[in-house]
């Protein structure tokens, strides 16, 4: 009796633990509302048009090409037959959702360019709505694995269609910025995921970095998000790569 005692003890110990460890948010698939769903439903129907040939795939920093970027992207995209599917906030696991749900459902571009991961680090130690008010958290591991999640599903969607992807760009002042060290513990691992053939890595953050590490605002005034003149610096970094791919 004491045998079987101790044993359901051990269960209900392991249980307990196995309950209380941490869900990796970064890979649960979320939605999100209001304008984004309007956003996400117009990707959807660019999806079905199947025109697009190369498309810009993240967050705040990709829809922004729509904004202080426009300029650029008409020069350097627009001929490409570019598409952006980038929506400001979003988290692995939003564009994981997408993902499941209509985005690239009826085209077959030559490539993706993907960056995601900066608002997973960056909205740490915040409420999530969408998951259930849980203070959100998201180590680099669990980022990078958000990120992995992404290119098996556009690996699964678009068997032959090549993906960039990005490196987290740098965010903060200086190099010693907790923000910003994350997205490079995050690059780190990310840049493993790249098998030459199908999916290719590049980390262009020090294209926006002085010597010291130092983000100048004259690049990122919010040291965060690109001016035109960091666009500008974004595309002329990919350019050849980009030409490369989608040959």
């Amino acid at each position: 009796m004491k045998t079987f005692a101790l044993s359901l003890a051990s269960f209900c110990v392991a249980a307990l633990s196995l309950a209380e460890t941490p869900k990796n948010l970064a890979i649960d698939p979320k939605p999100r509302e209001g304008g984004w769903v309007k956003r996400h439903e117009s990707f959807n129907e660019i999806s079905k048009k199947g025109e697009a040939q190369l498309v810009f795939l993240g967050d705040s920093i990709t829809q922004g090409w729509e904004g202080n970027g426009k300029e650029v992207w008409a020069k350097f995209w627009e001929p490409r037959k570019a598409a952006n599917f980038g929506i400001g906030g979003d988290r692995t696991e939003h564009v994981i959702w997408r993902l499941q749900n209509g985005n690239f459902d009826g085209i077959k571009p030559k490539l993706v360019v993907l960056m995601i991961g900066t608002n997973n680090t960056g909205h740490q130690g915040r409420p999530a709505a969408e998951h259930g008010g849980a203070v959100y958290t998201s180590s680099a591991e669990q980022t990078a694995e958000g990120v992995k999640m992404i290119l098996d599903i556009l690996g699964k969607k678009l068997p032959e269609t090549k993906v960039l992807l990005l490196g987290i760009f740098p965010r903060g002042a200086t190099k010693e910025d907790k923000m910003r060290q994350q997205n490079i513990a995050t690059n780190n691992i990310i840049s493993g995921f790249a098998d030459d053939k199908r999916v290719f890595y590049m980390d262009i953050g020090n294209t926006f970095l002085q010597p010291d590490g130092t983000l100048p605002k004259e690049i990122m005034p919010d040291l965060l998000h690109l001016n035109a003149k960091g666009y500008e610096m974004w595309a002329n970094a990919i350019e050849g790569k980009v030409k490369e791919l989608m040959k």
